[in-house]
Parts: C-alpha cells; sequence; structure tokens
C-alpha cells in the first residue's frame, strides 16, 4: 500500500483488511509466547519477537505486566485482573459496581471490542504505564523514562509506515485511507477481544475474592482452572490462526510452555484436573462458546452475583 500502487478503494480496503487477520495472527501466534518466554529456548529470540507487537502499535513492555503478571497471576479476581478492568459500560466481573446500561452490554460491547486495539495504540498504553508505574512495576531509575520514550518512538514508527505514508502515496482521499485503517484495528480488535474474553467470562468460570487476610481457598493451579475456559479443540485452522489460545487451561496452567506442545498436553492436563478434583471446562465449538460468553455478558448485565444463579440463569437462557 505504502508504494502508492493501490488505486482501487475496494483493493485499499481490502488489503487493510487482511493486515487485520495478520496483525491478530502476529499479536496471537508470536508476540504472545515470545513475550511468555515460551517462543524459543533462547531469551534473546523472545525479546526480538516481542517487539514485533510494538510494530503493529501495540507495546511489549506494558503486555508483559498487564498480561504476563496481572492477567496470569490474578485470573478472573476483580480489581487484580487487569482484563476484568473496564469502563464503567461494560461490566465483566460479577463483583464490578453494575449499572443499568449493562444489560444491553451483549448487544454492544463488539463495538467496543472492534476498538479495543485503537484505543491501545492512541491513549490505552500511556494510561497504563503511567499506573503500572504508580504500582511499582517500574521503579528502577530512569526505567519509566526509558519505557515512556520507548514506547513513544515505537508508535510514531507505526503510525508512520502504516498510516502516514500511505496517505502521502497513494493517490485517495486521506479520509478513505484513515476509515481503511480503522477497519483494520476493527478486525484485529475484535478477534483478539473474543478469543481472550471467551477464555474467562463464561457461565461455568469463576470470579474469586480473597478472604479478610488477602488468601485466597485454593492454590494458584486450581485457580486457572475454575478461572478459565478450553474452546473448539478440533479446529486445526483456529489453533494455527489463534496460536493455540483456544487450549486457554494448558496456557494457564503451563504459561512457559509453547503453543505447539498443547494438544499433546491437553489429555494430561484434563485427567490431572479431574483427578485432583479441579474443574476442566472446554466448549465443544466455536459458535458454543461465543454463545456462552454472549449468555455470561447477559448476565453480568443483570446483576449476577452469586453462582448458583448464574448456572440457573445460564440453563433458562440455553
Amino acid at each position: 500500500m505504502a508504494t502508492g500502487a493501490v488505486t482501487s478503494v475496494f483493493l485499499l480496503f481490502a488489503l487493510y483488511i487482511v493486515s487485520g487477520f495478520g496483525m491478530a495472527g502476529i499479536g496471537m501466534g508470536v508476540m504472545h509466547d515470545a513475550i511468555h518466554g515460551s517462543y524459543s529456548k533462547n531469551k534473546r529470540v523472545n525479546t526480538i519477537l516481542g517487539y514485533s507487537f510494538n510494530l503493529i502499535g501495540a507495546n511489549a513492555t506494558v503486555w508483559r505486566i498487564q498480561h504476563n503478571i496481572l492477567h496470569h497471576t490474578y485470573t478472573n479476581i476483580d480489581n487484580a485482573d487487569d482484563d476484568l478492568n473496564a469502563p464503567f459500560f461494560l461490566r465483566f466481573s460479577p463483583h464490578a459496581k453494575h449499572y443499568w446500561l449493562h444489560q444491553f452490554q451483549h448487544i454492544y460491547i463488539w463495538f467496543f471490542y472492534g476498538i479495543s486495539t485503537i484505543s491501545w495504540i492512541t491513549t490505552k498504553d500511556f494510561v497504563r504505564l503511567k499506573r503500572y508505574k504508580n504500582m511499582g512495576y517500574l521503579n528502577k531509575k530512569h526505567e519509566y523514562i526509558k519505557a515512556f520514550t520507548s514506547m513513544t518512538a515505537w508508535k510514531l514508527l507505526y503510525f508512520s509506515y502504516a498510516l502516514l505514508l500511505p496517505m502521502l502515496m497513494i493517490s485517495l482521499p486521506w479520509w478513505l485511507i484513515l476509515l481503511a485503517f480503522i477497519s483494520m484495528h476493527f478486525i484485529t480488535g475484535l478477534l483478539v477481544s473474543i478469543v481472550f474474553q471467551m477464555a474467562h467470562i463464561m457461565p461455568e468460570n469463576e470470579f474469586p475474592l480473597p478472604n479478610k487476610e488477602g488468601m485466597m481457598k485454593v492454590d494458584w493451579y486450581g485457580h486457572q482452572f475454575a478461572t478459565t475456559c478450553n474452546f473448539s479443540l478440533n479446529n486445526k485452522l483456529l489453533f494455527w490462526f489463534i496460536g493455540g489460545l483456544n487450549y486457554q487451561i494448558e496456557h494457564h496452567v503451563l504459561p512457559d510452555v509453547c503453543h505447539v506442545h498443547y494438544k499433546k498436553l491437553a489429555k494430561i492436563v484434563s485427567q490431572t484436573a479431574h483427578e485432583f478434583g479441579f474443574p476442566y471446562n472446554v466448549k465443544r465449538t466455536l459458535f458454543q462458546a461465543i454463545k456462552d460468553h454472549i449468555i455470561m455478558l447477559r448476565l453480568l448485565g443483570k446483576k449476577i452475583v452469586e453462582k448458583q444463579s448464574i448456572v440457573e440463569l445460564t440453563t433458562n437462557f440455553n
């Protein structure tokens, strides 16, 4: 696109949309493993490939804290798992404050899923970086300034080649190129948000809270089983495209293992779960997983808190 060879509006949007699928594939199939340190046995290779996230407008430093530390350590714990933190008009936890408009979130949430990566590349990464500094995650000397400067430089590079250069080179109105760019990110945001949120915002998943002493009632492994869900395990194309993240349980109990091993590990992990009395939640198809995710969003919109109520209402919705 940046060569100026594109003169068709249809081709412009088609190429940007294909790039949207490509960015989602990079994020889930390459970056995700690399930042977990599981893409390669070589630490330098993982670091380099982790920067692929920066090349598509986001930030590896922010993701490492938000995902590796906060999400994987405190999965589905309100006010601790950053994946549950959302604007007031979205409710991902039964313990979050309820507003009347949440009853419609299962309808309008898809728009906000779609614009999620636009939020990342513009403002959210900067907001999170500052918040993580205040939380003590960037407390080494000049660490925050270096991270902020690096993030700004990477984002300027991304906007230069993904948006500014096409505007200068392509003989089409700038606003069409901007719309194509937004459509690319809408595809990426929708795909990434669905995959990651669908693994945890499900009727069967638990949203446990610590006791007064700050302790959880089960250990970390039991917690991961209780808060995570697999889906569409026999879909080979999906497994390839989303970097094995349909095997979310295997990923959460073994986050430092490359996703190419999840299929072989699944039988062992499921047997271990049953042996110790842990749940092993699986949705047979992608359609069933999306349907149940919608059900859970509707339930959260109705201010459901008790697990028994969630199970009863899920039966009613089905």
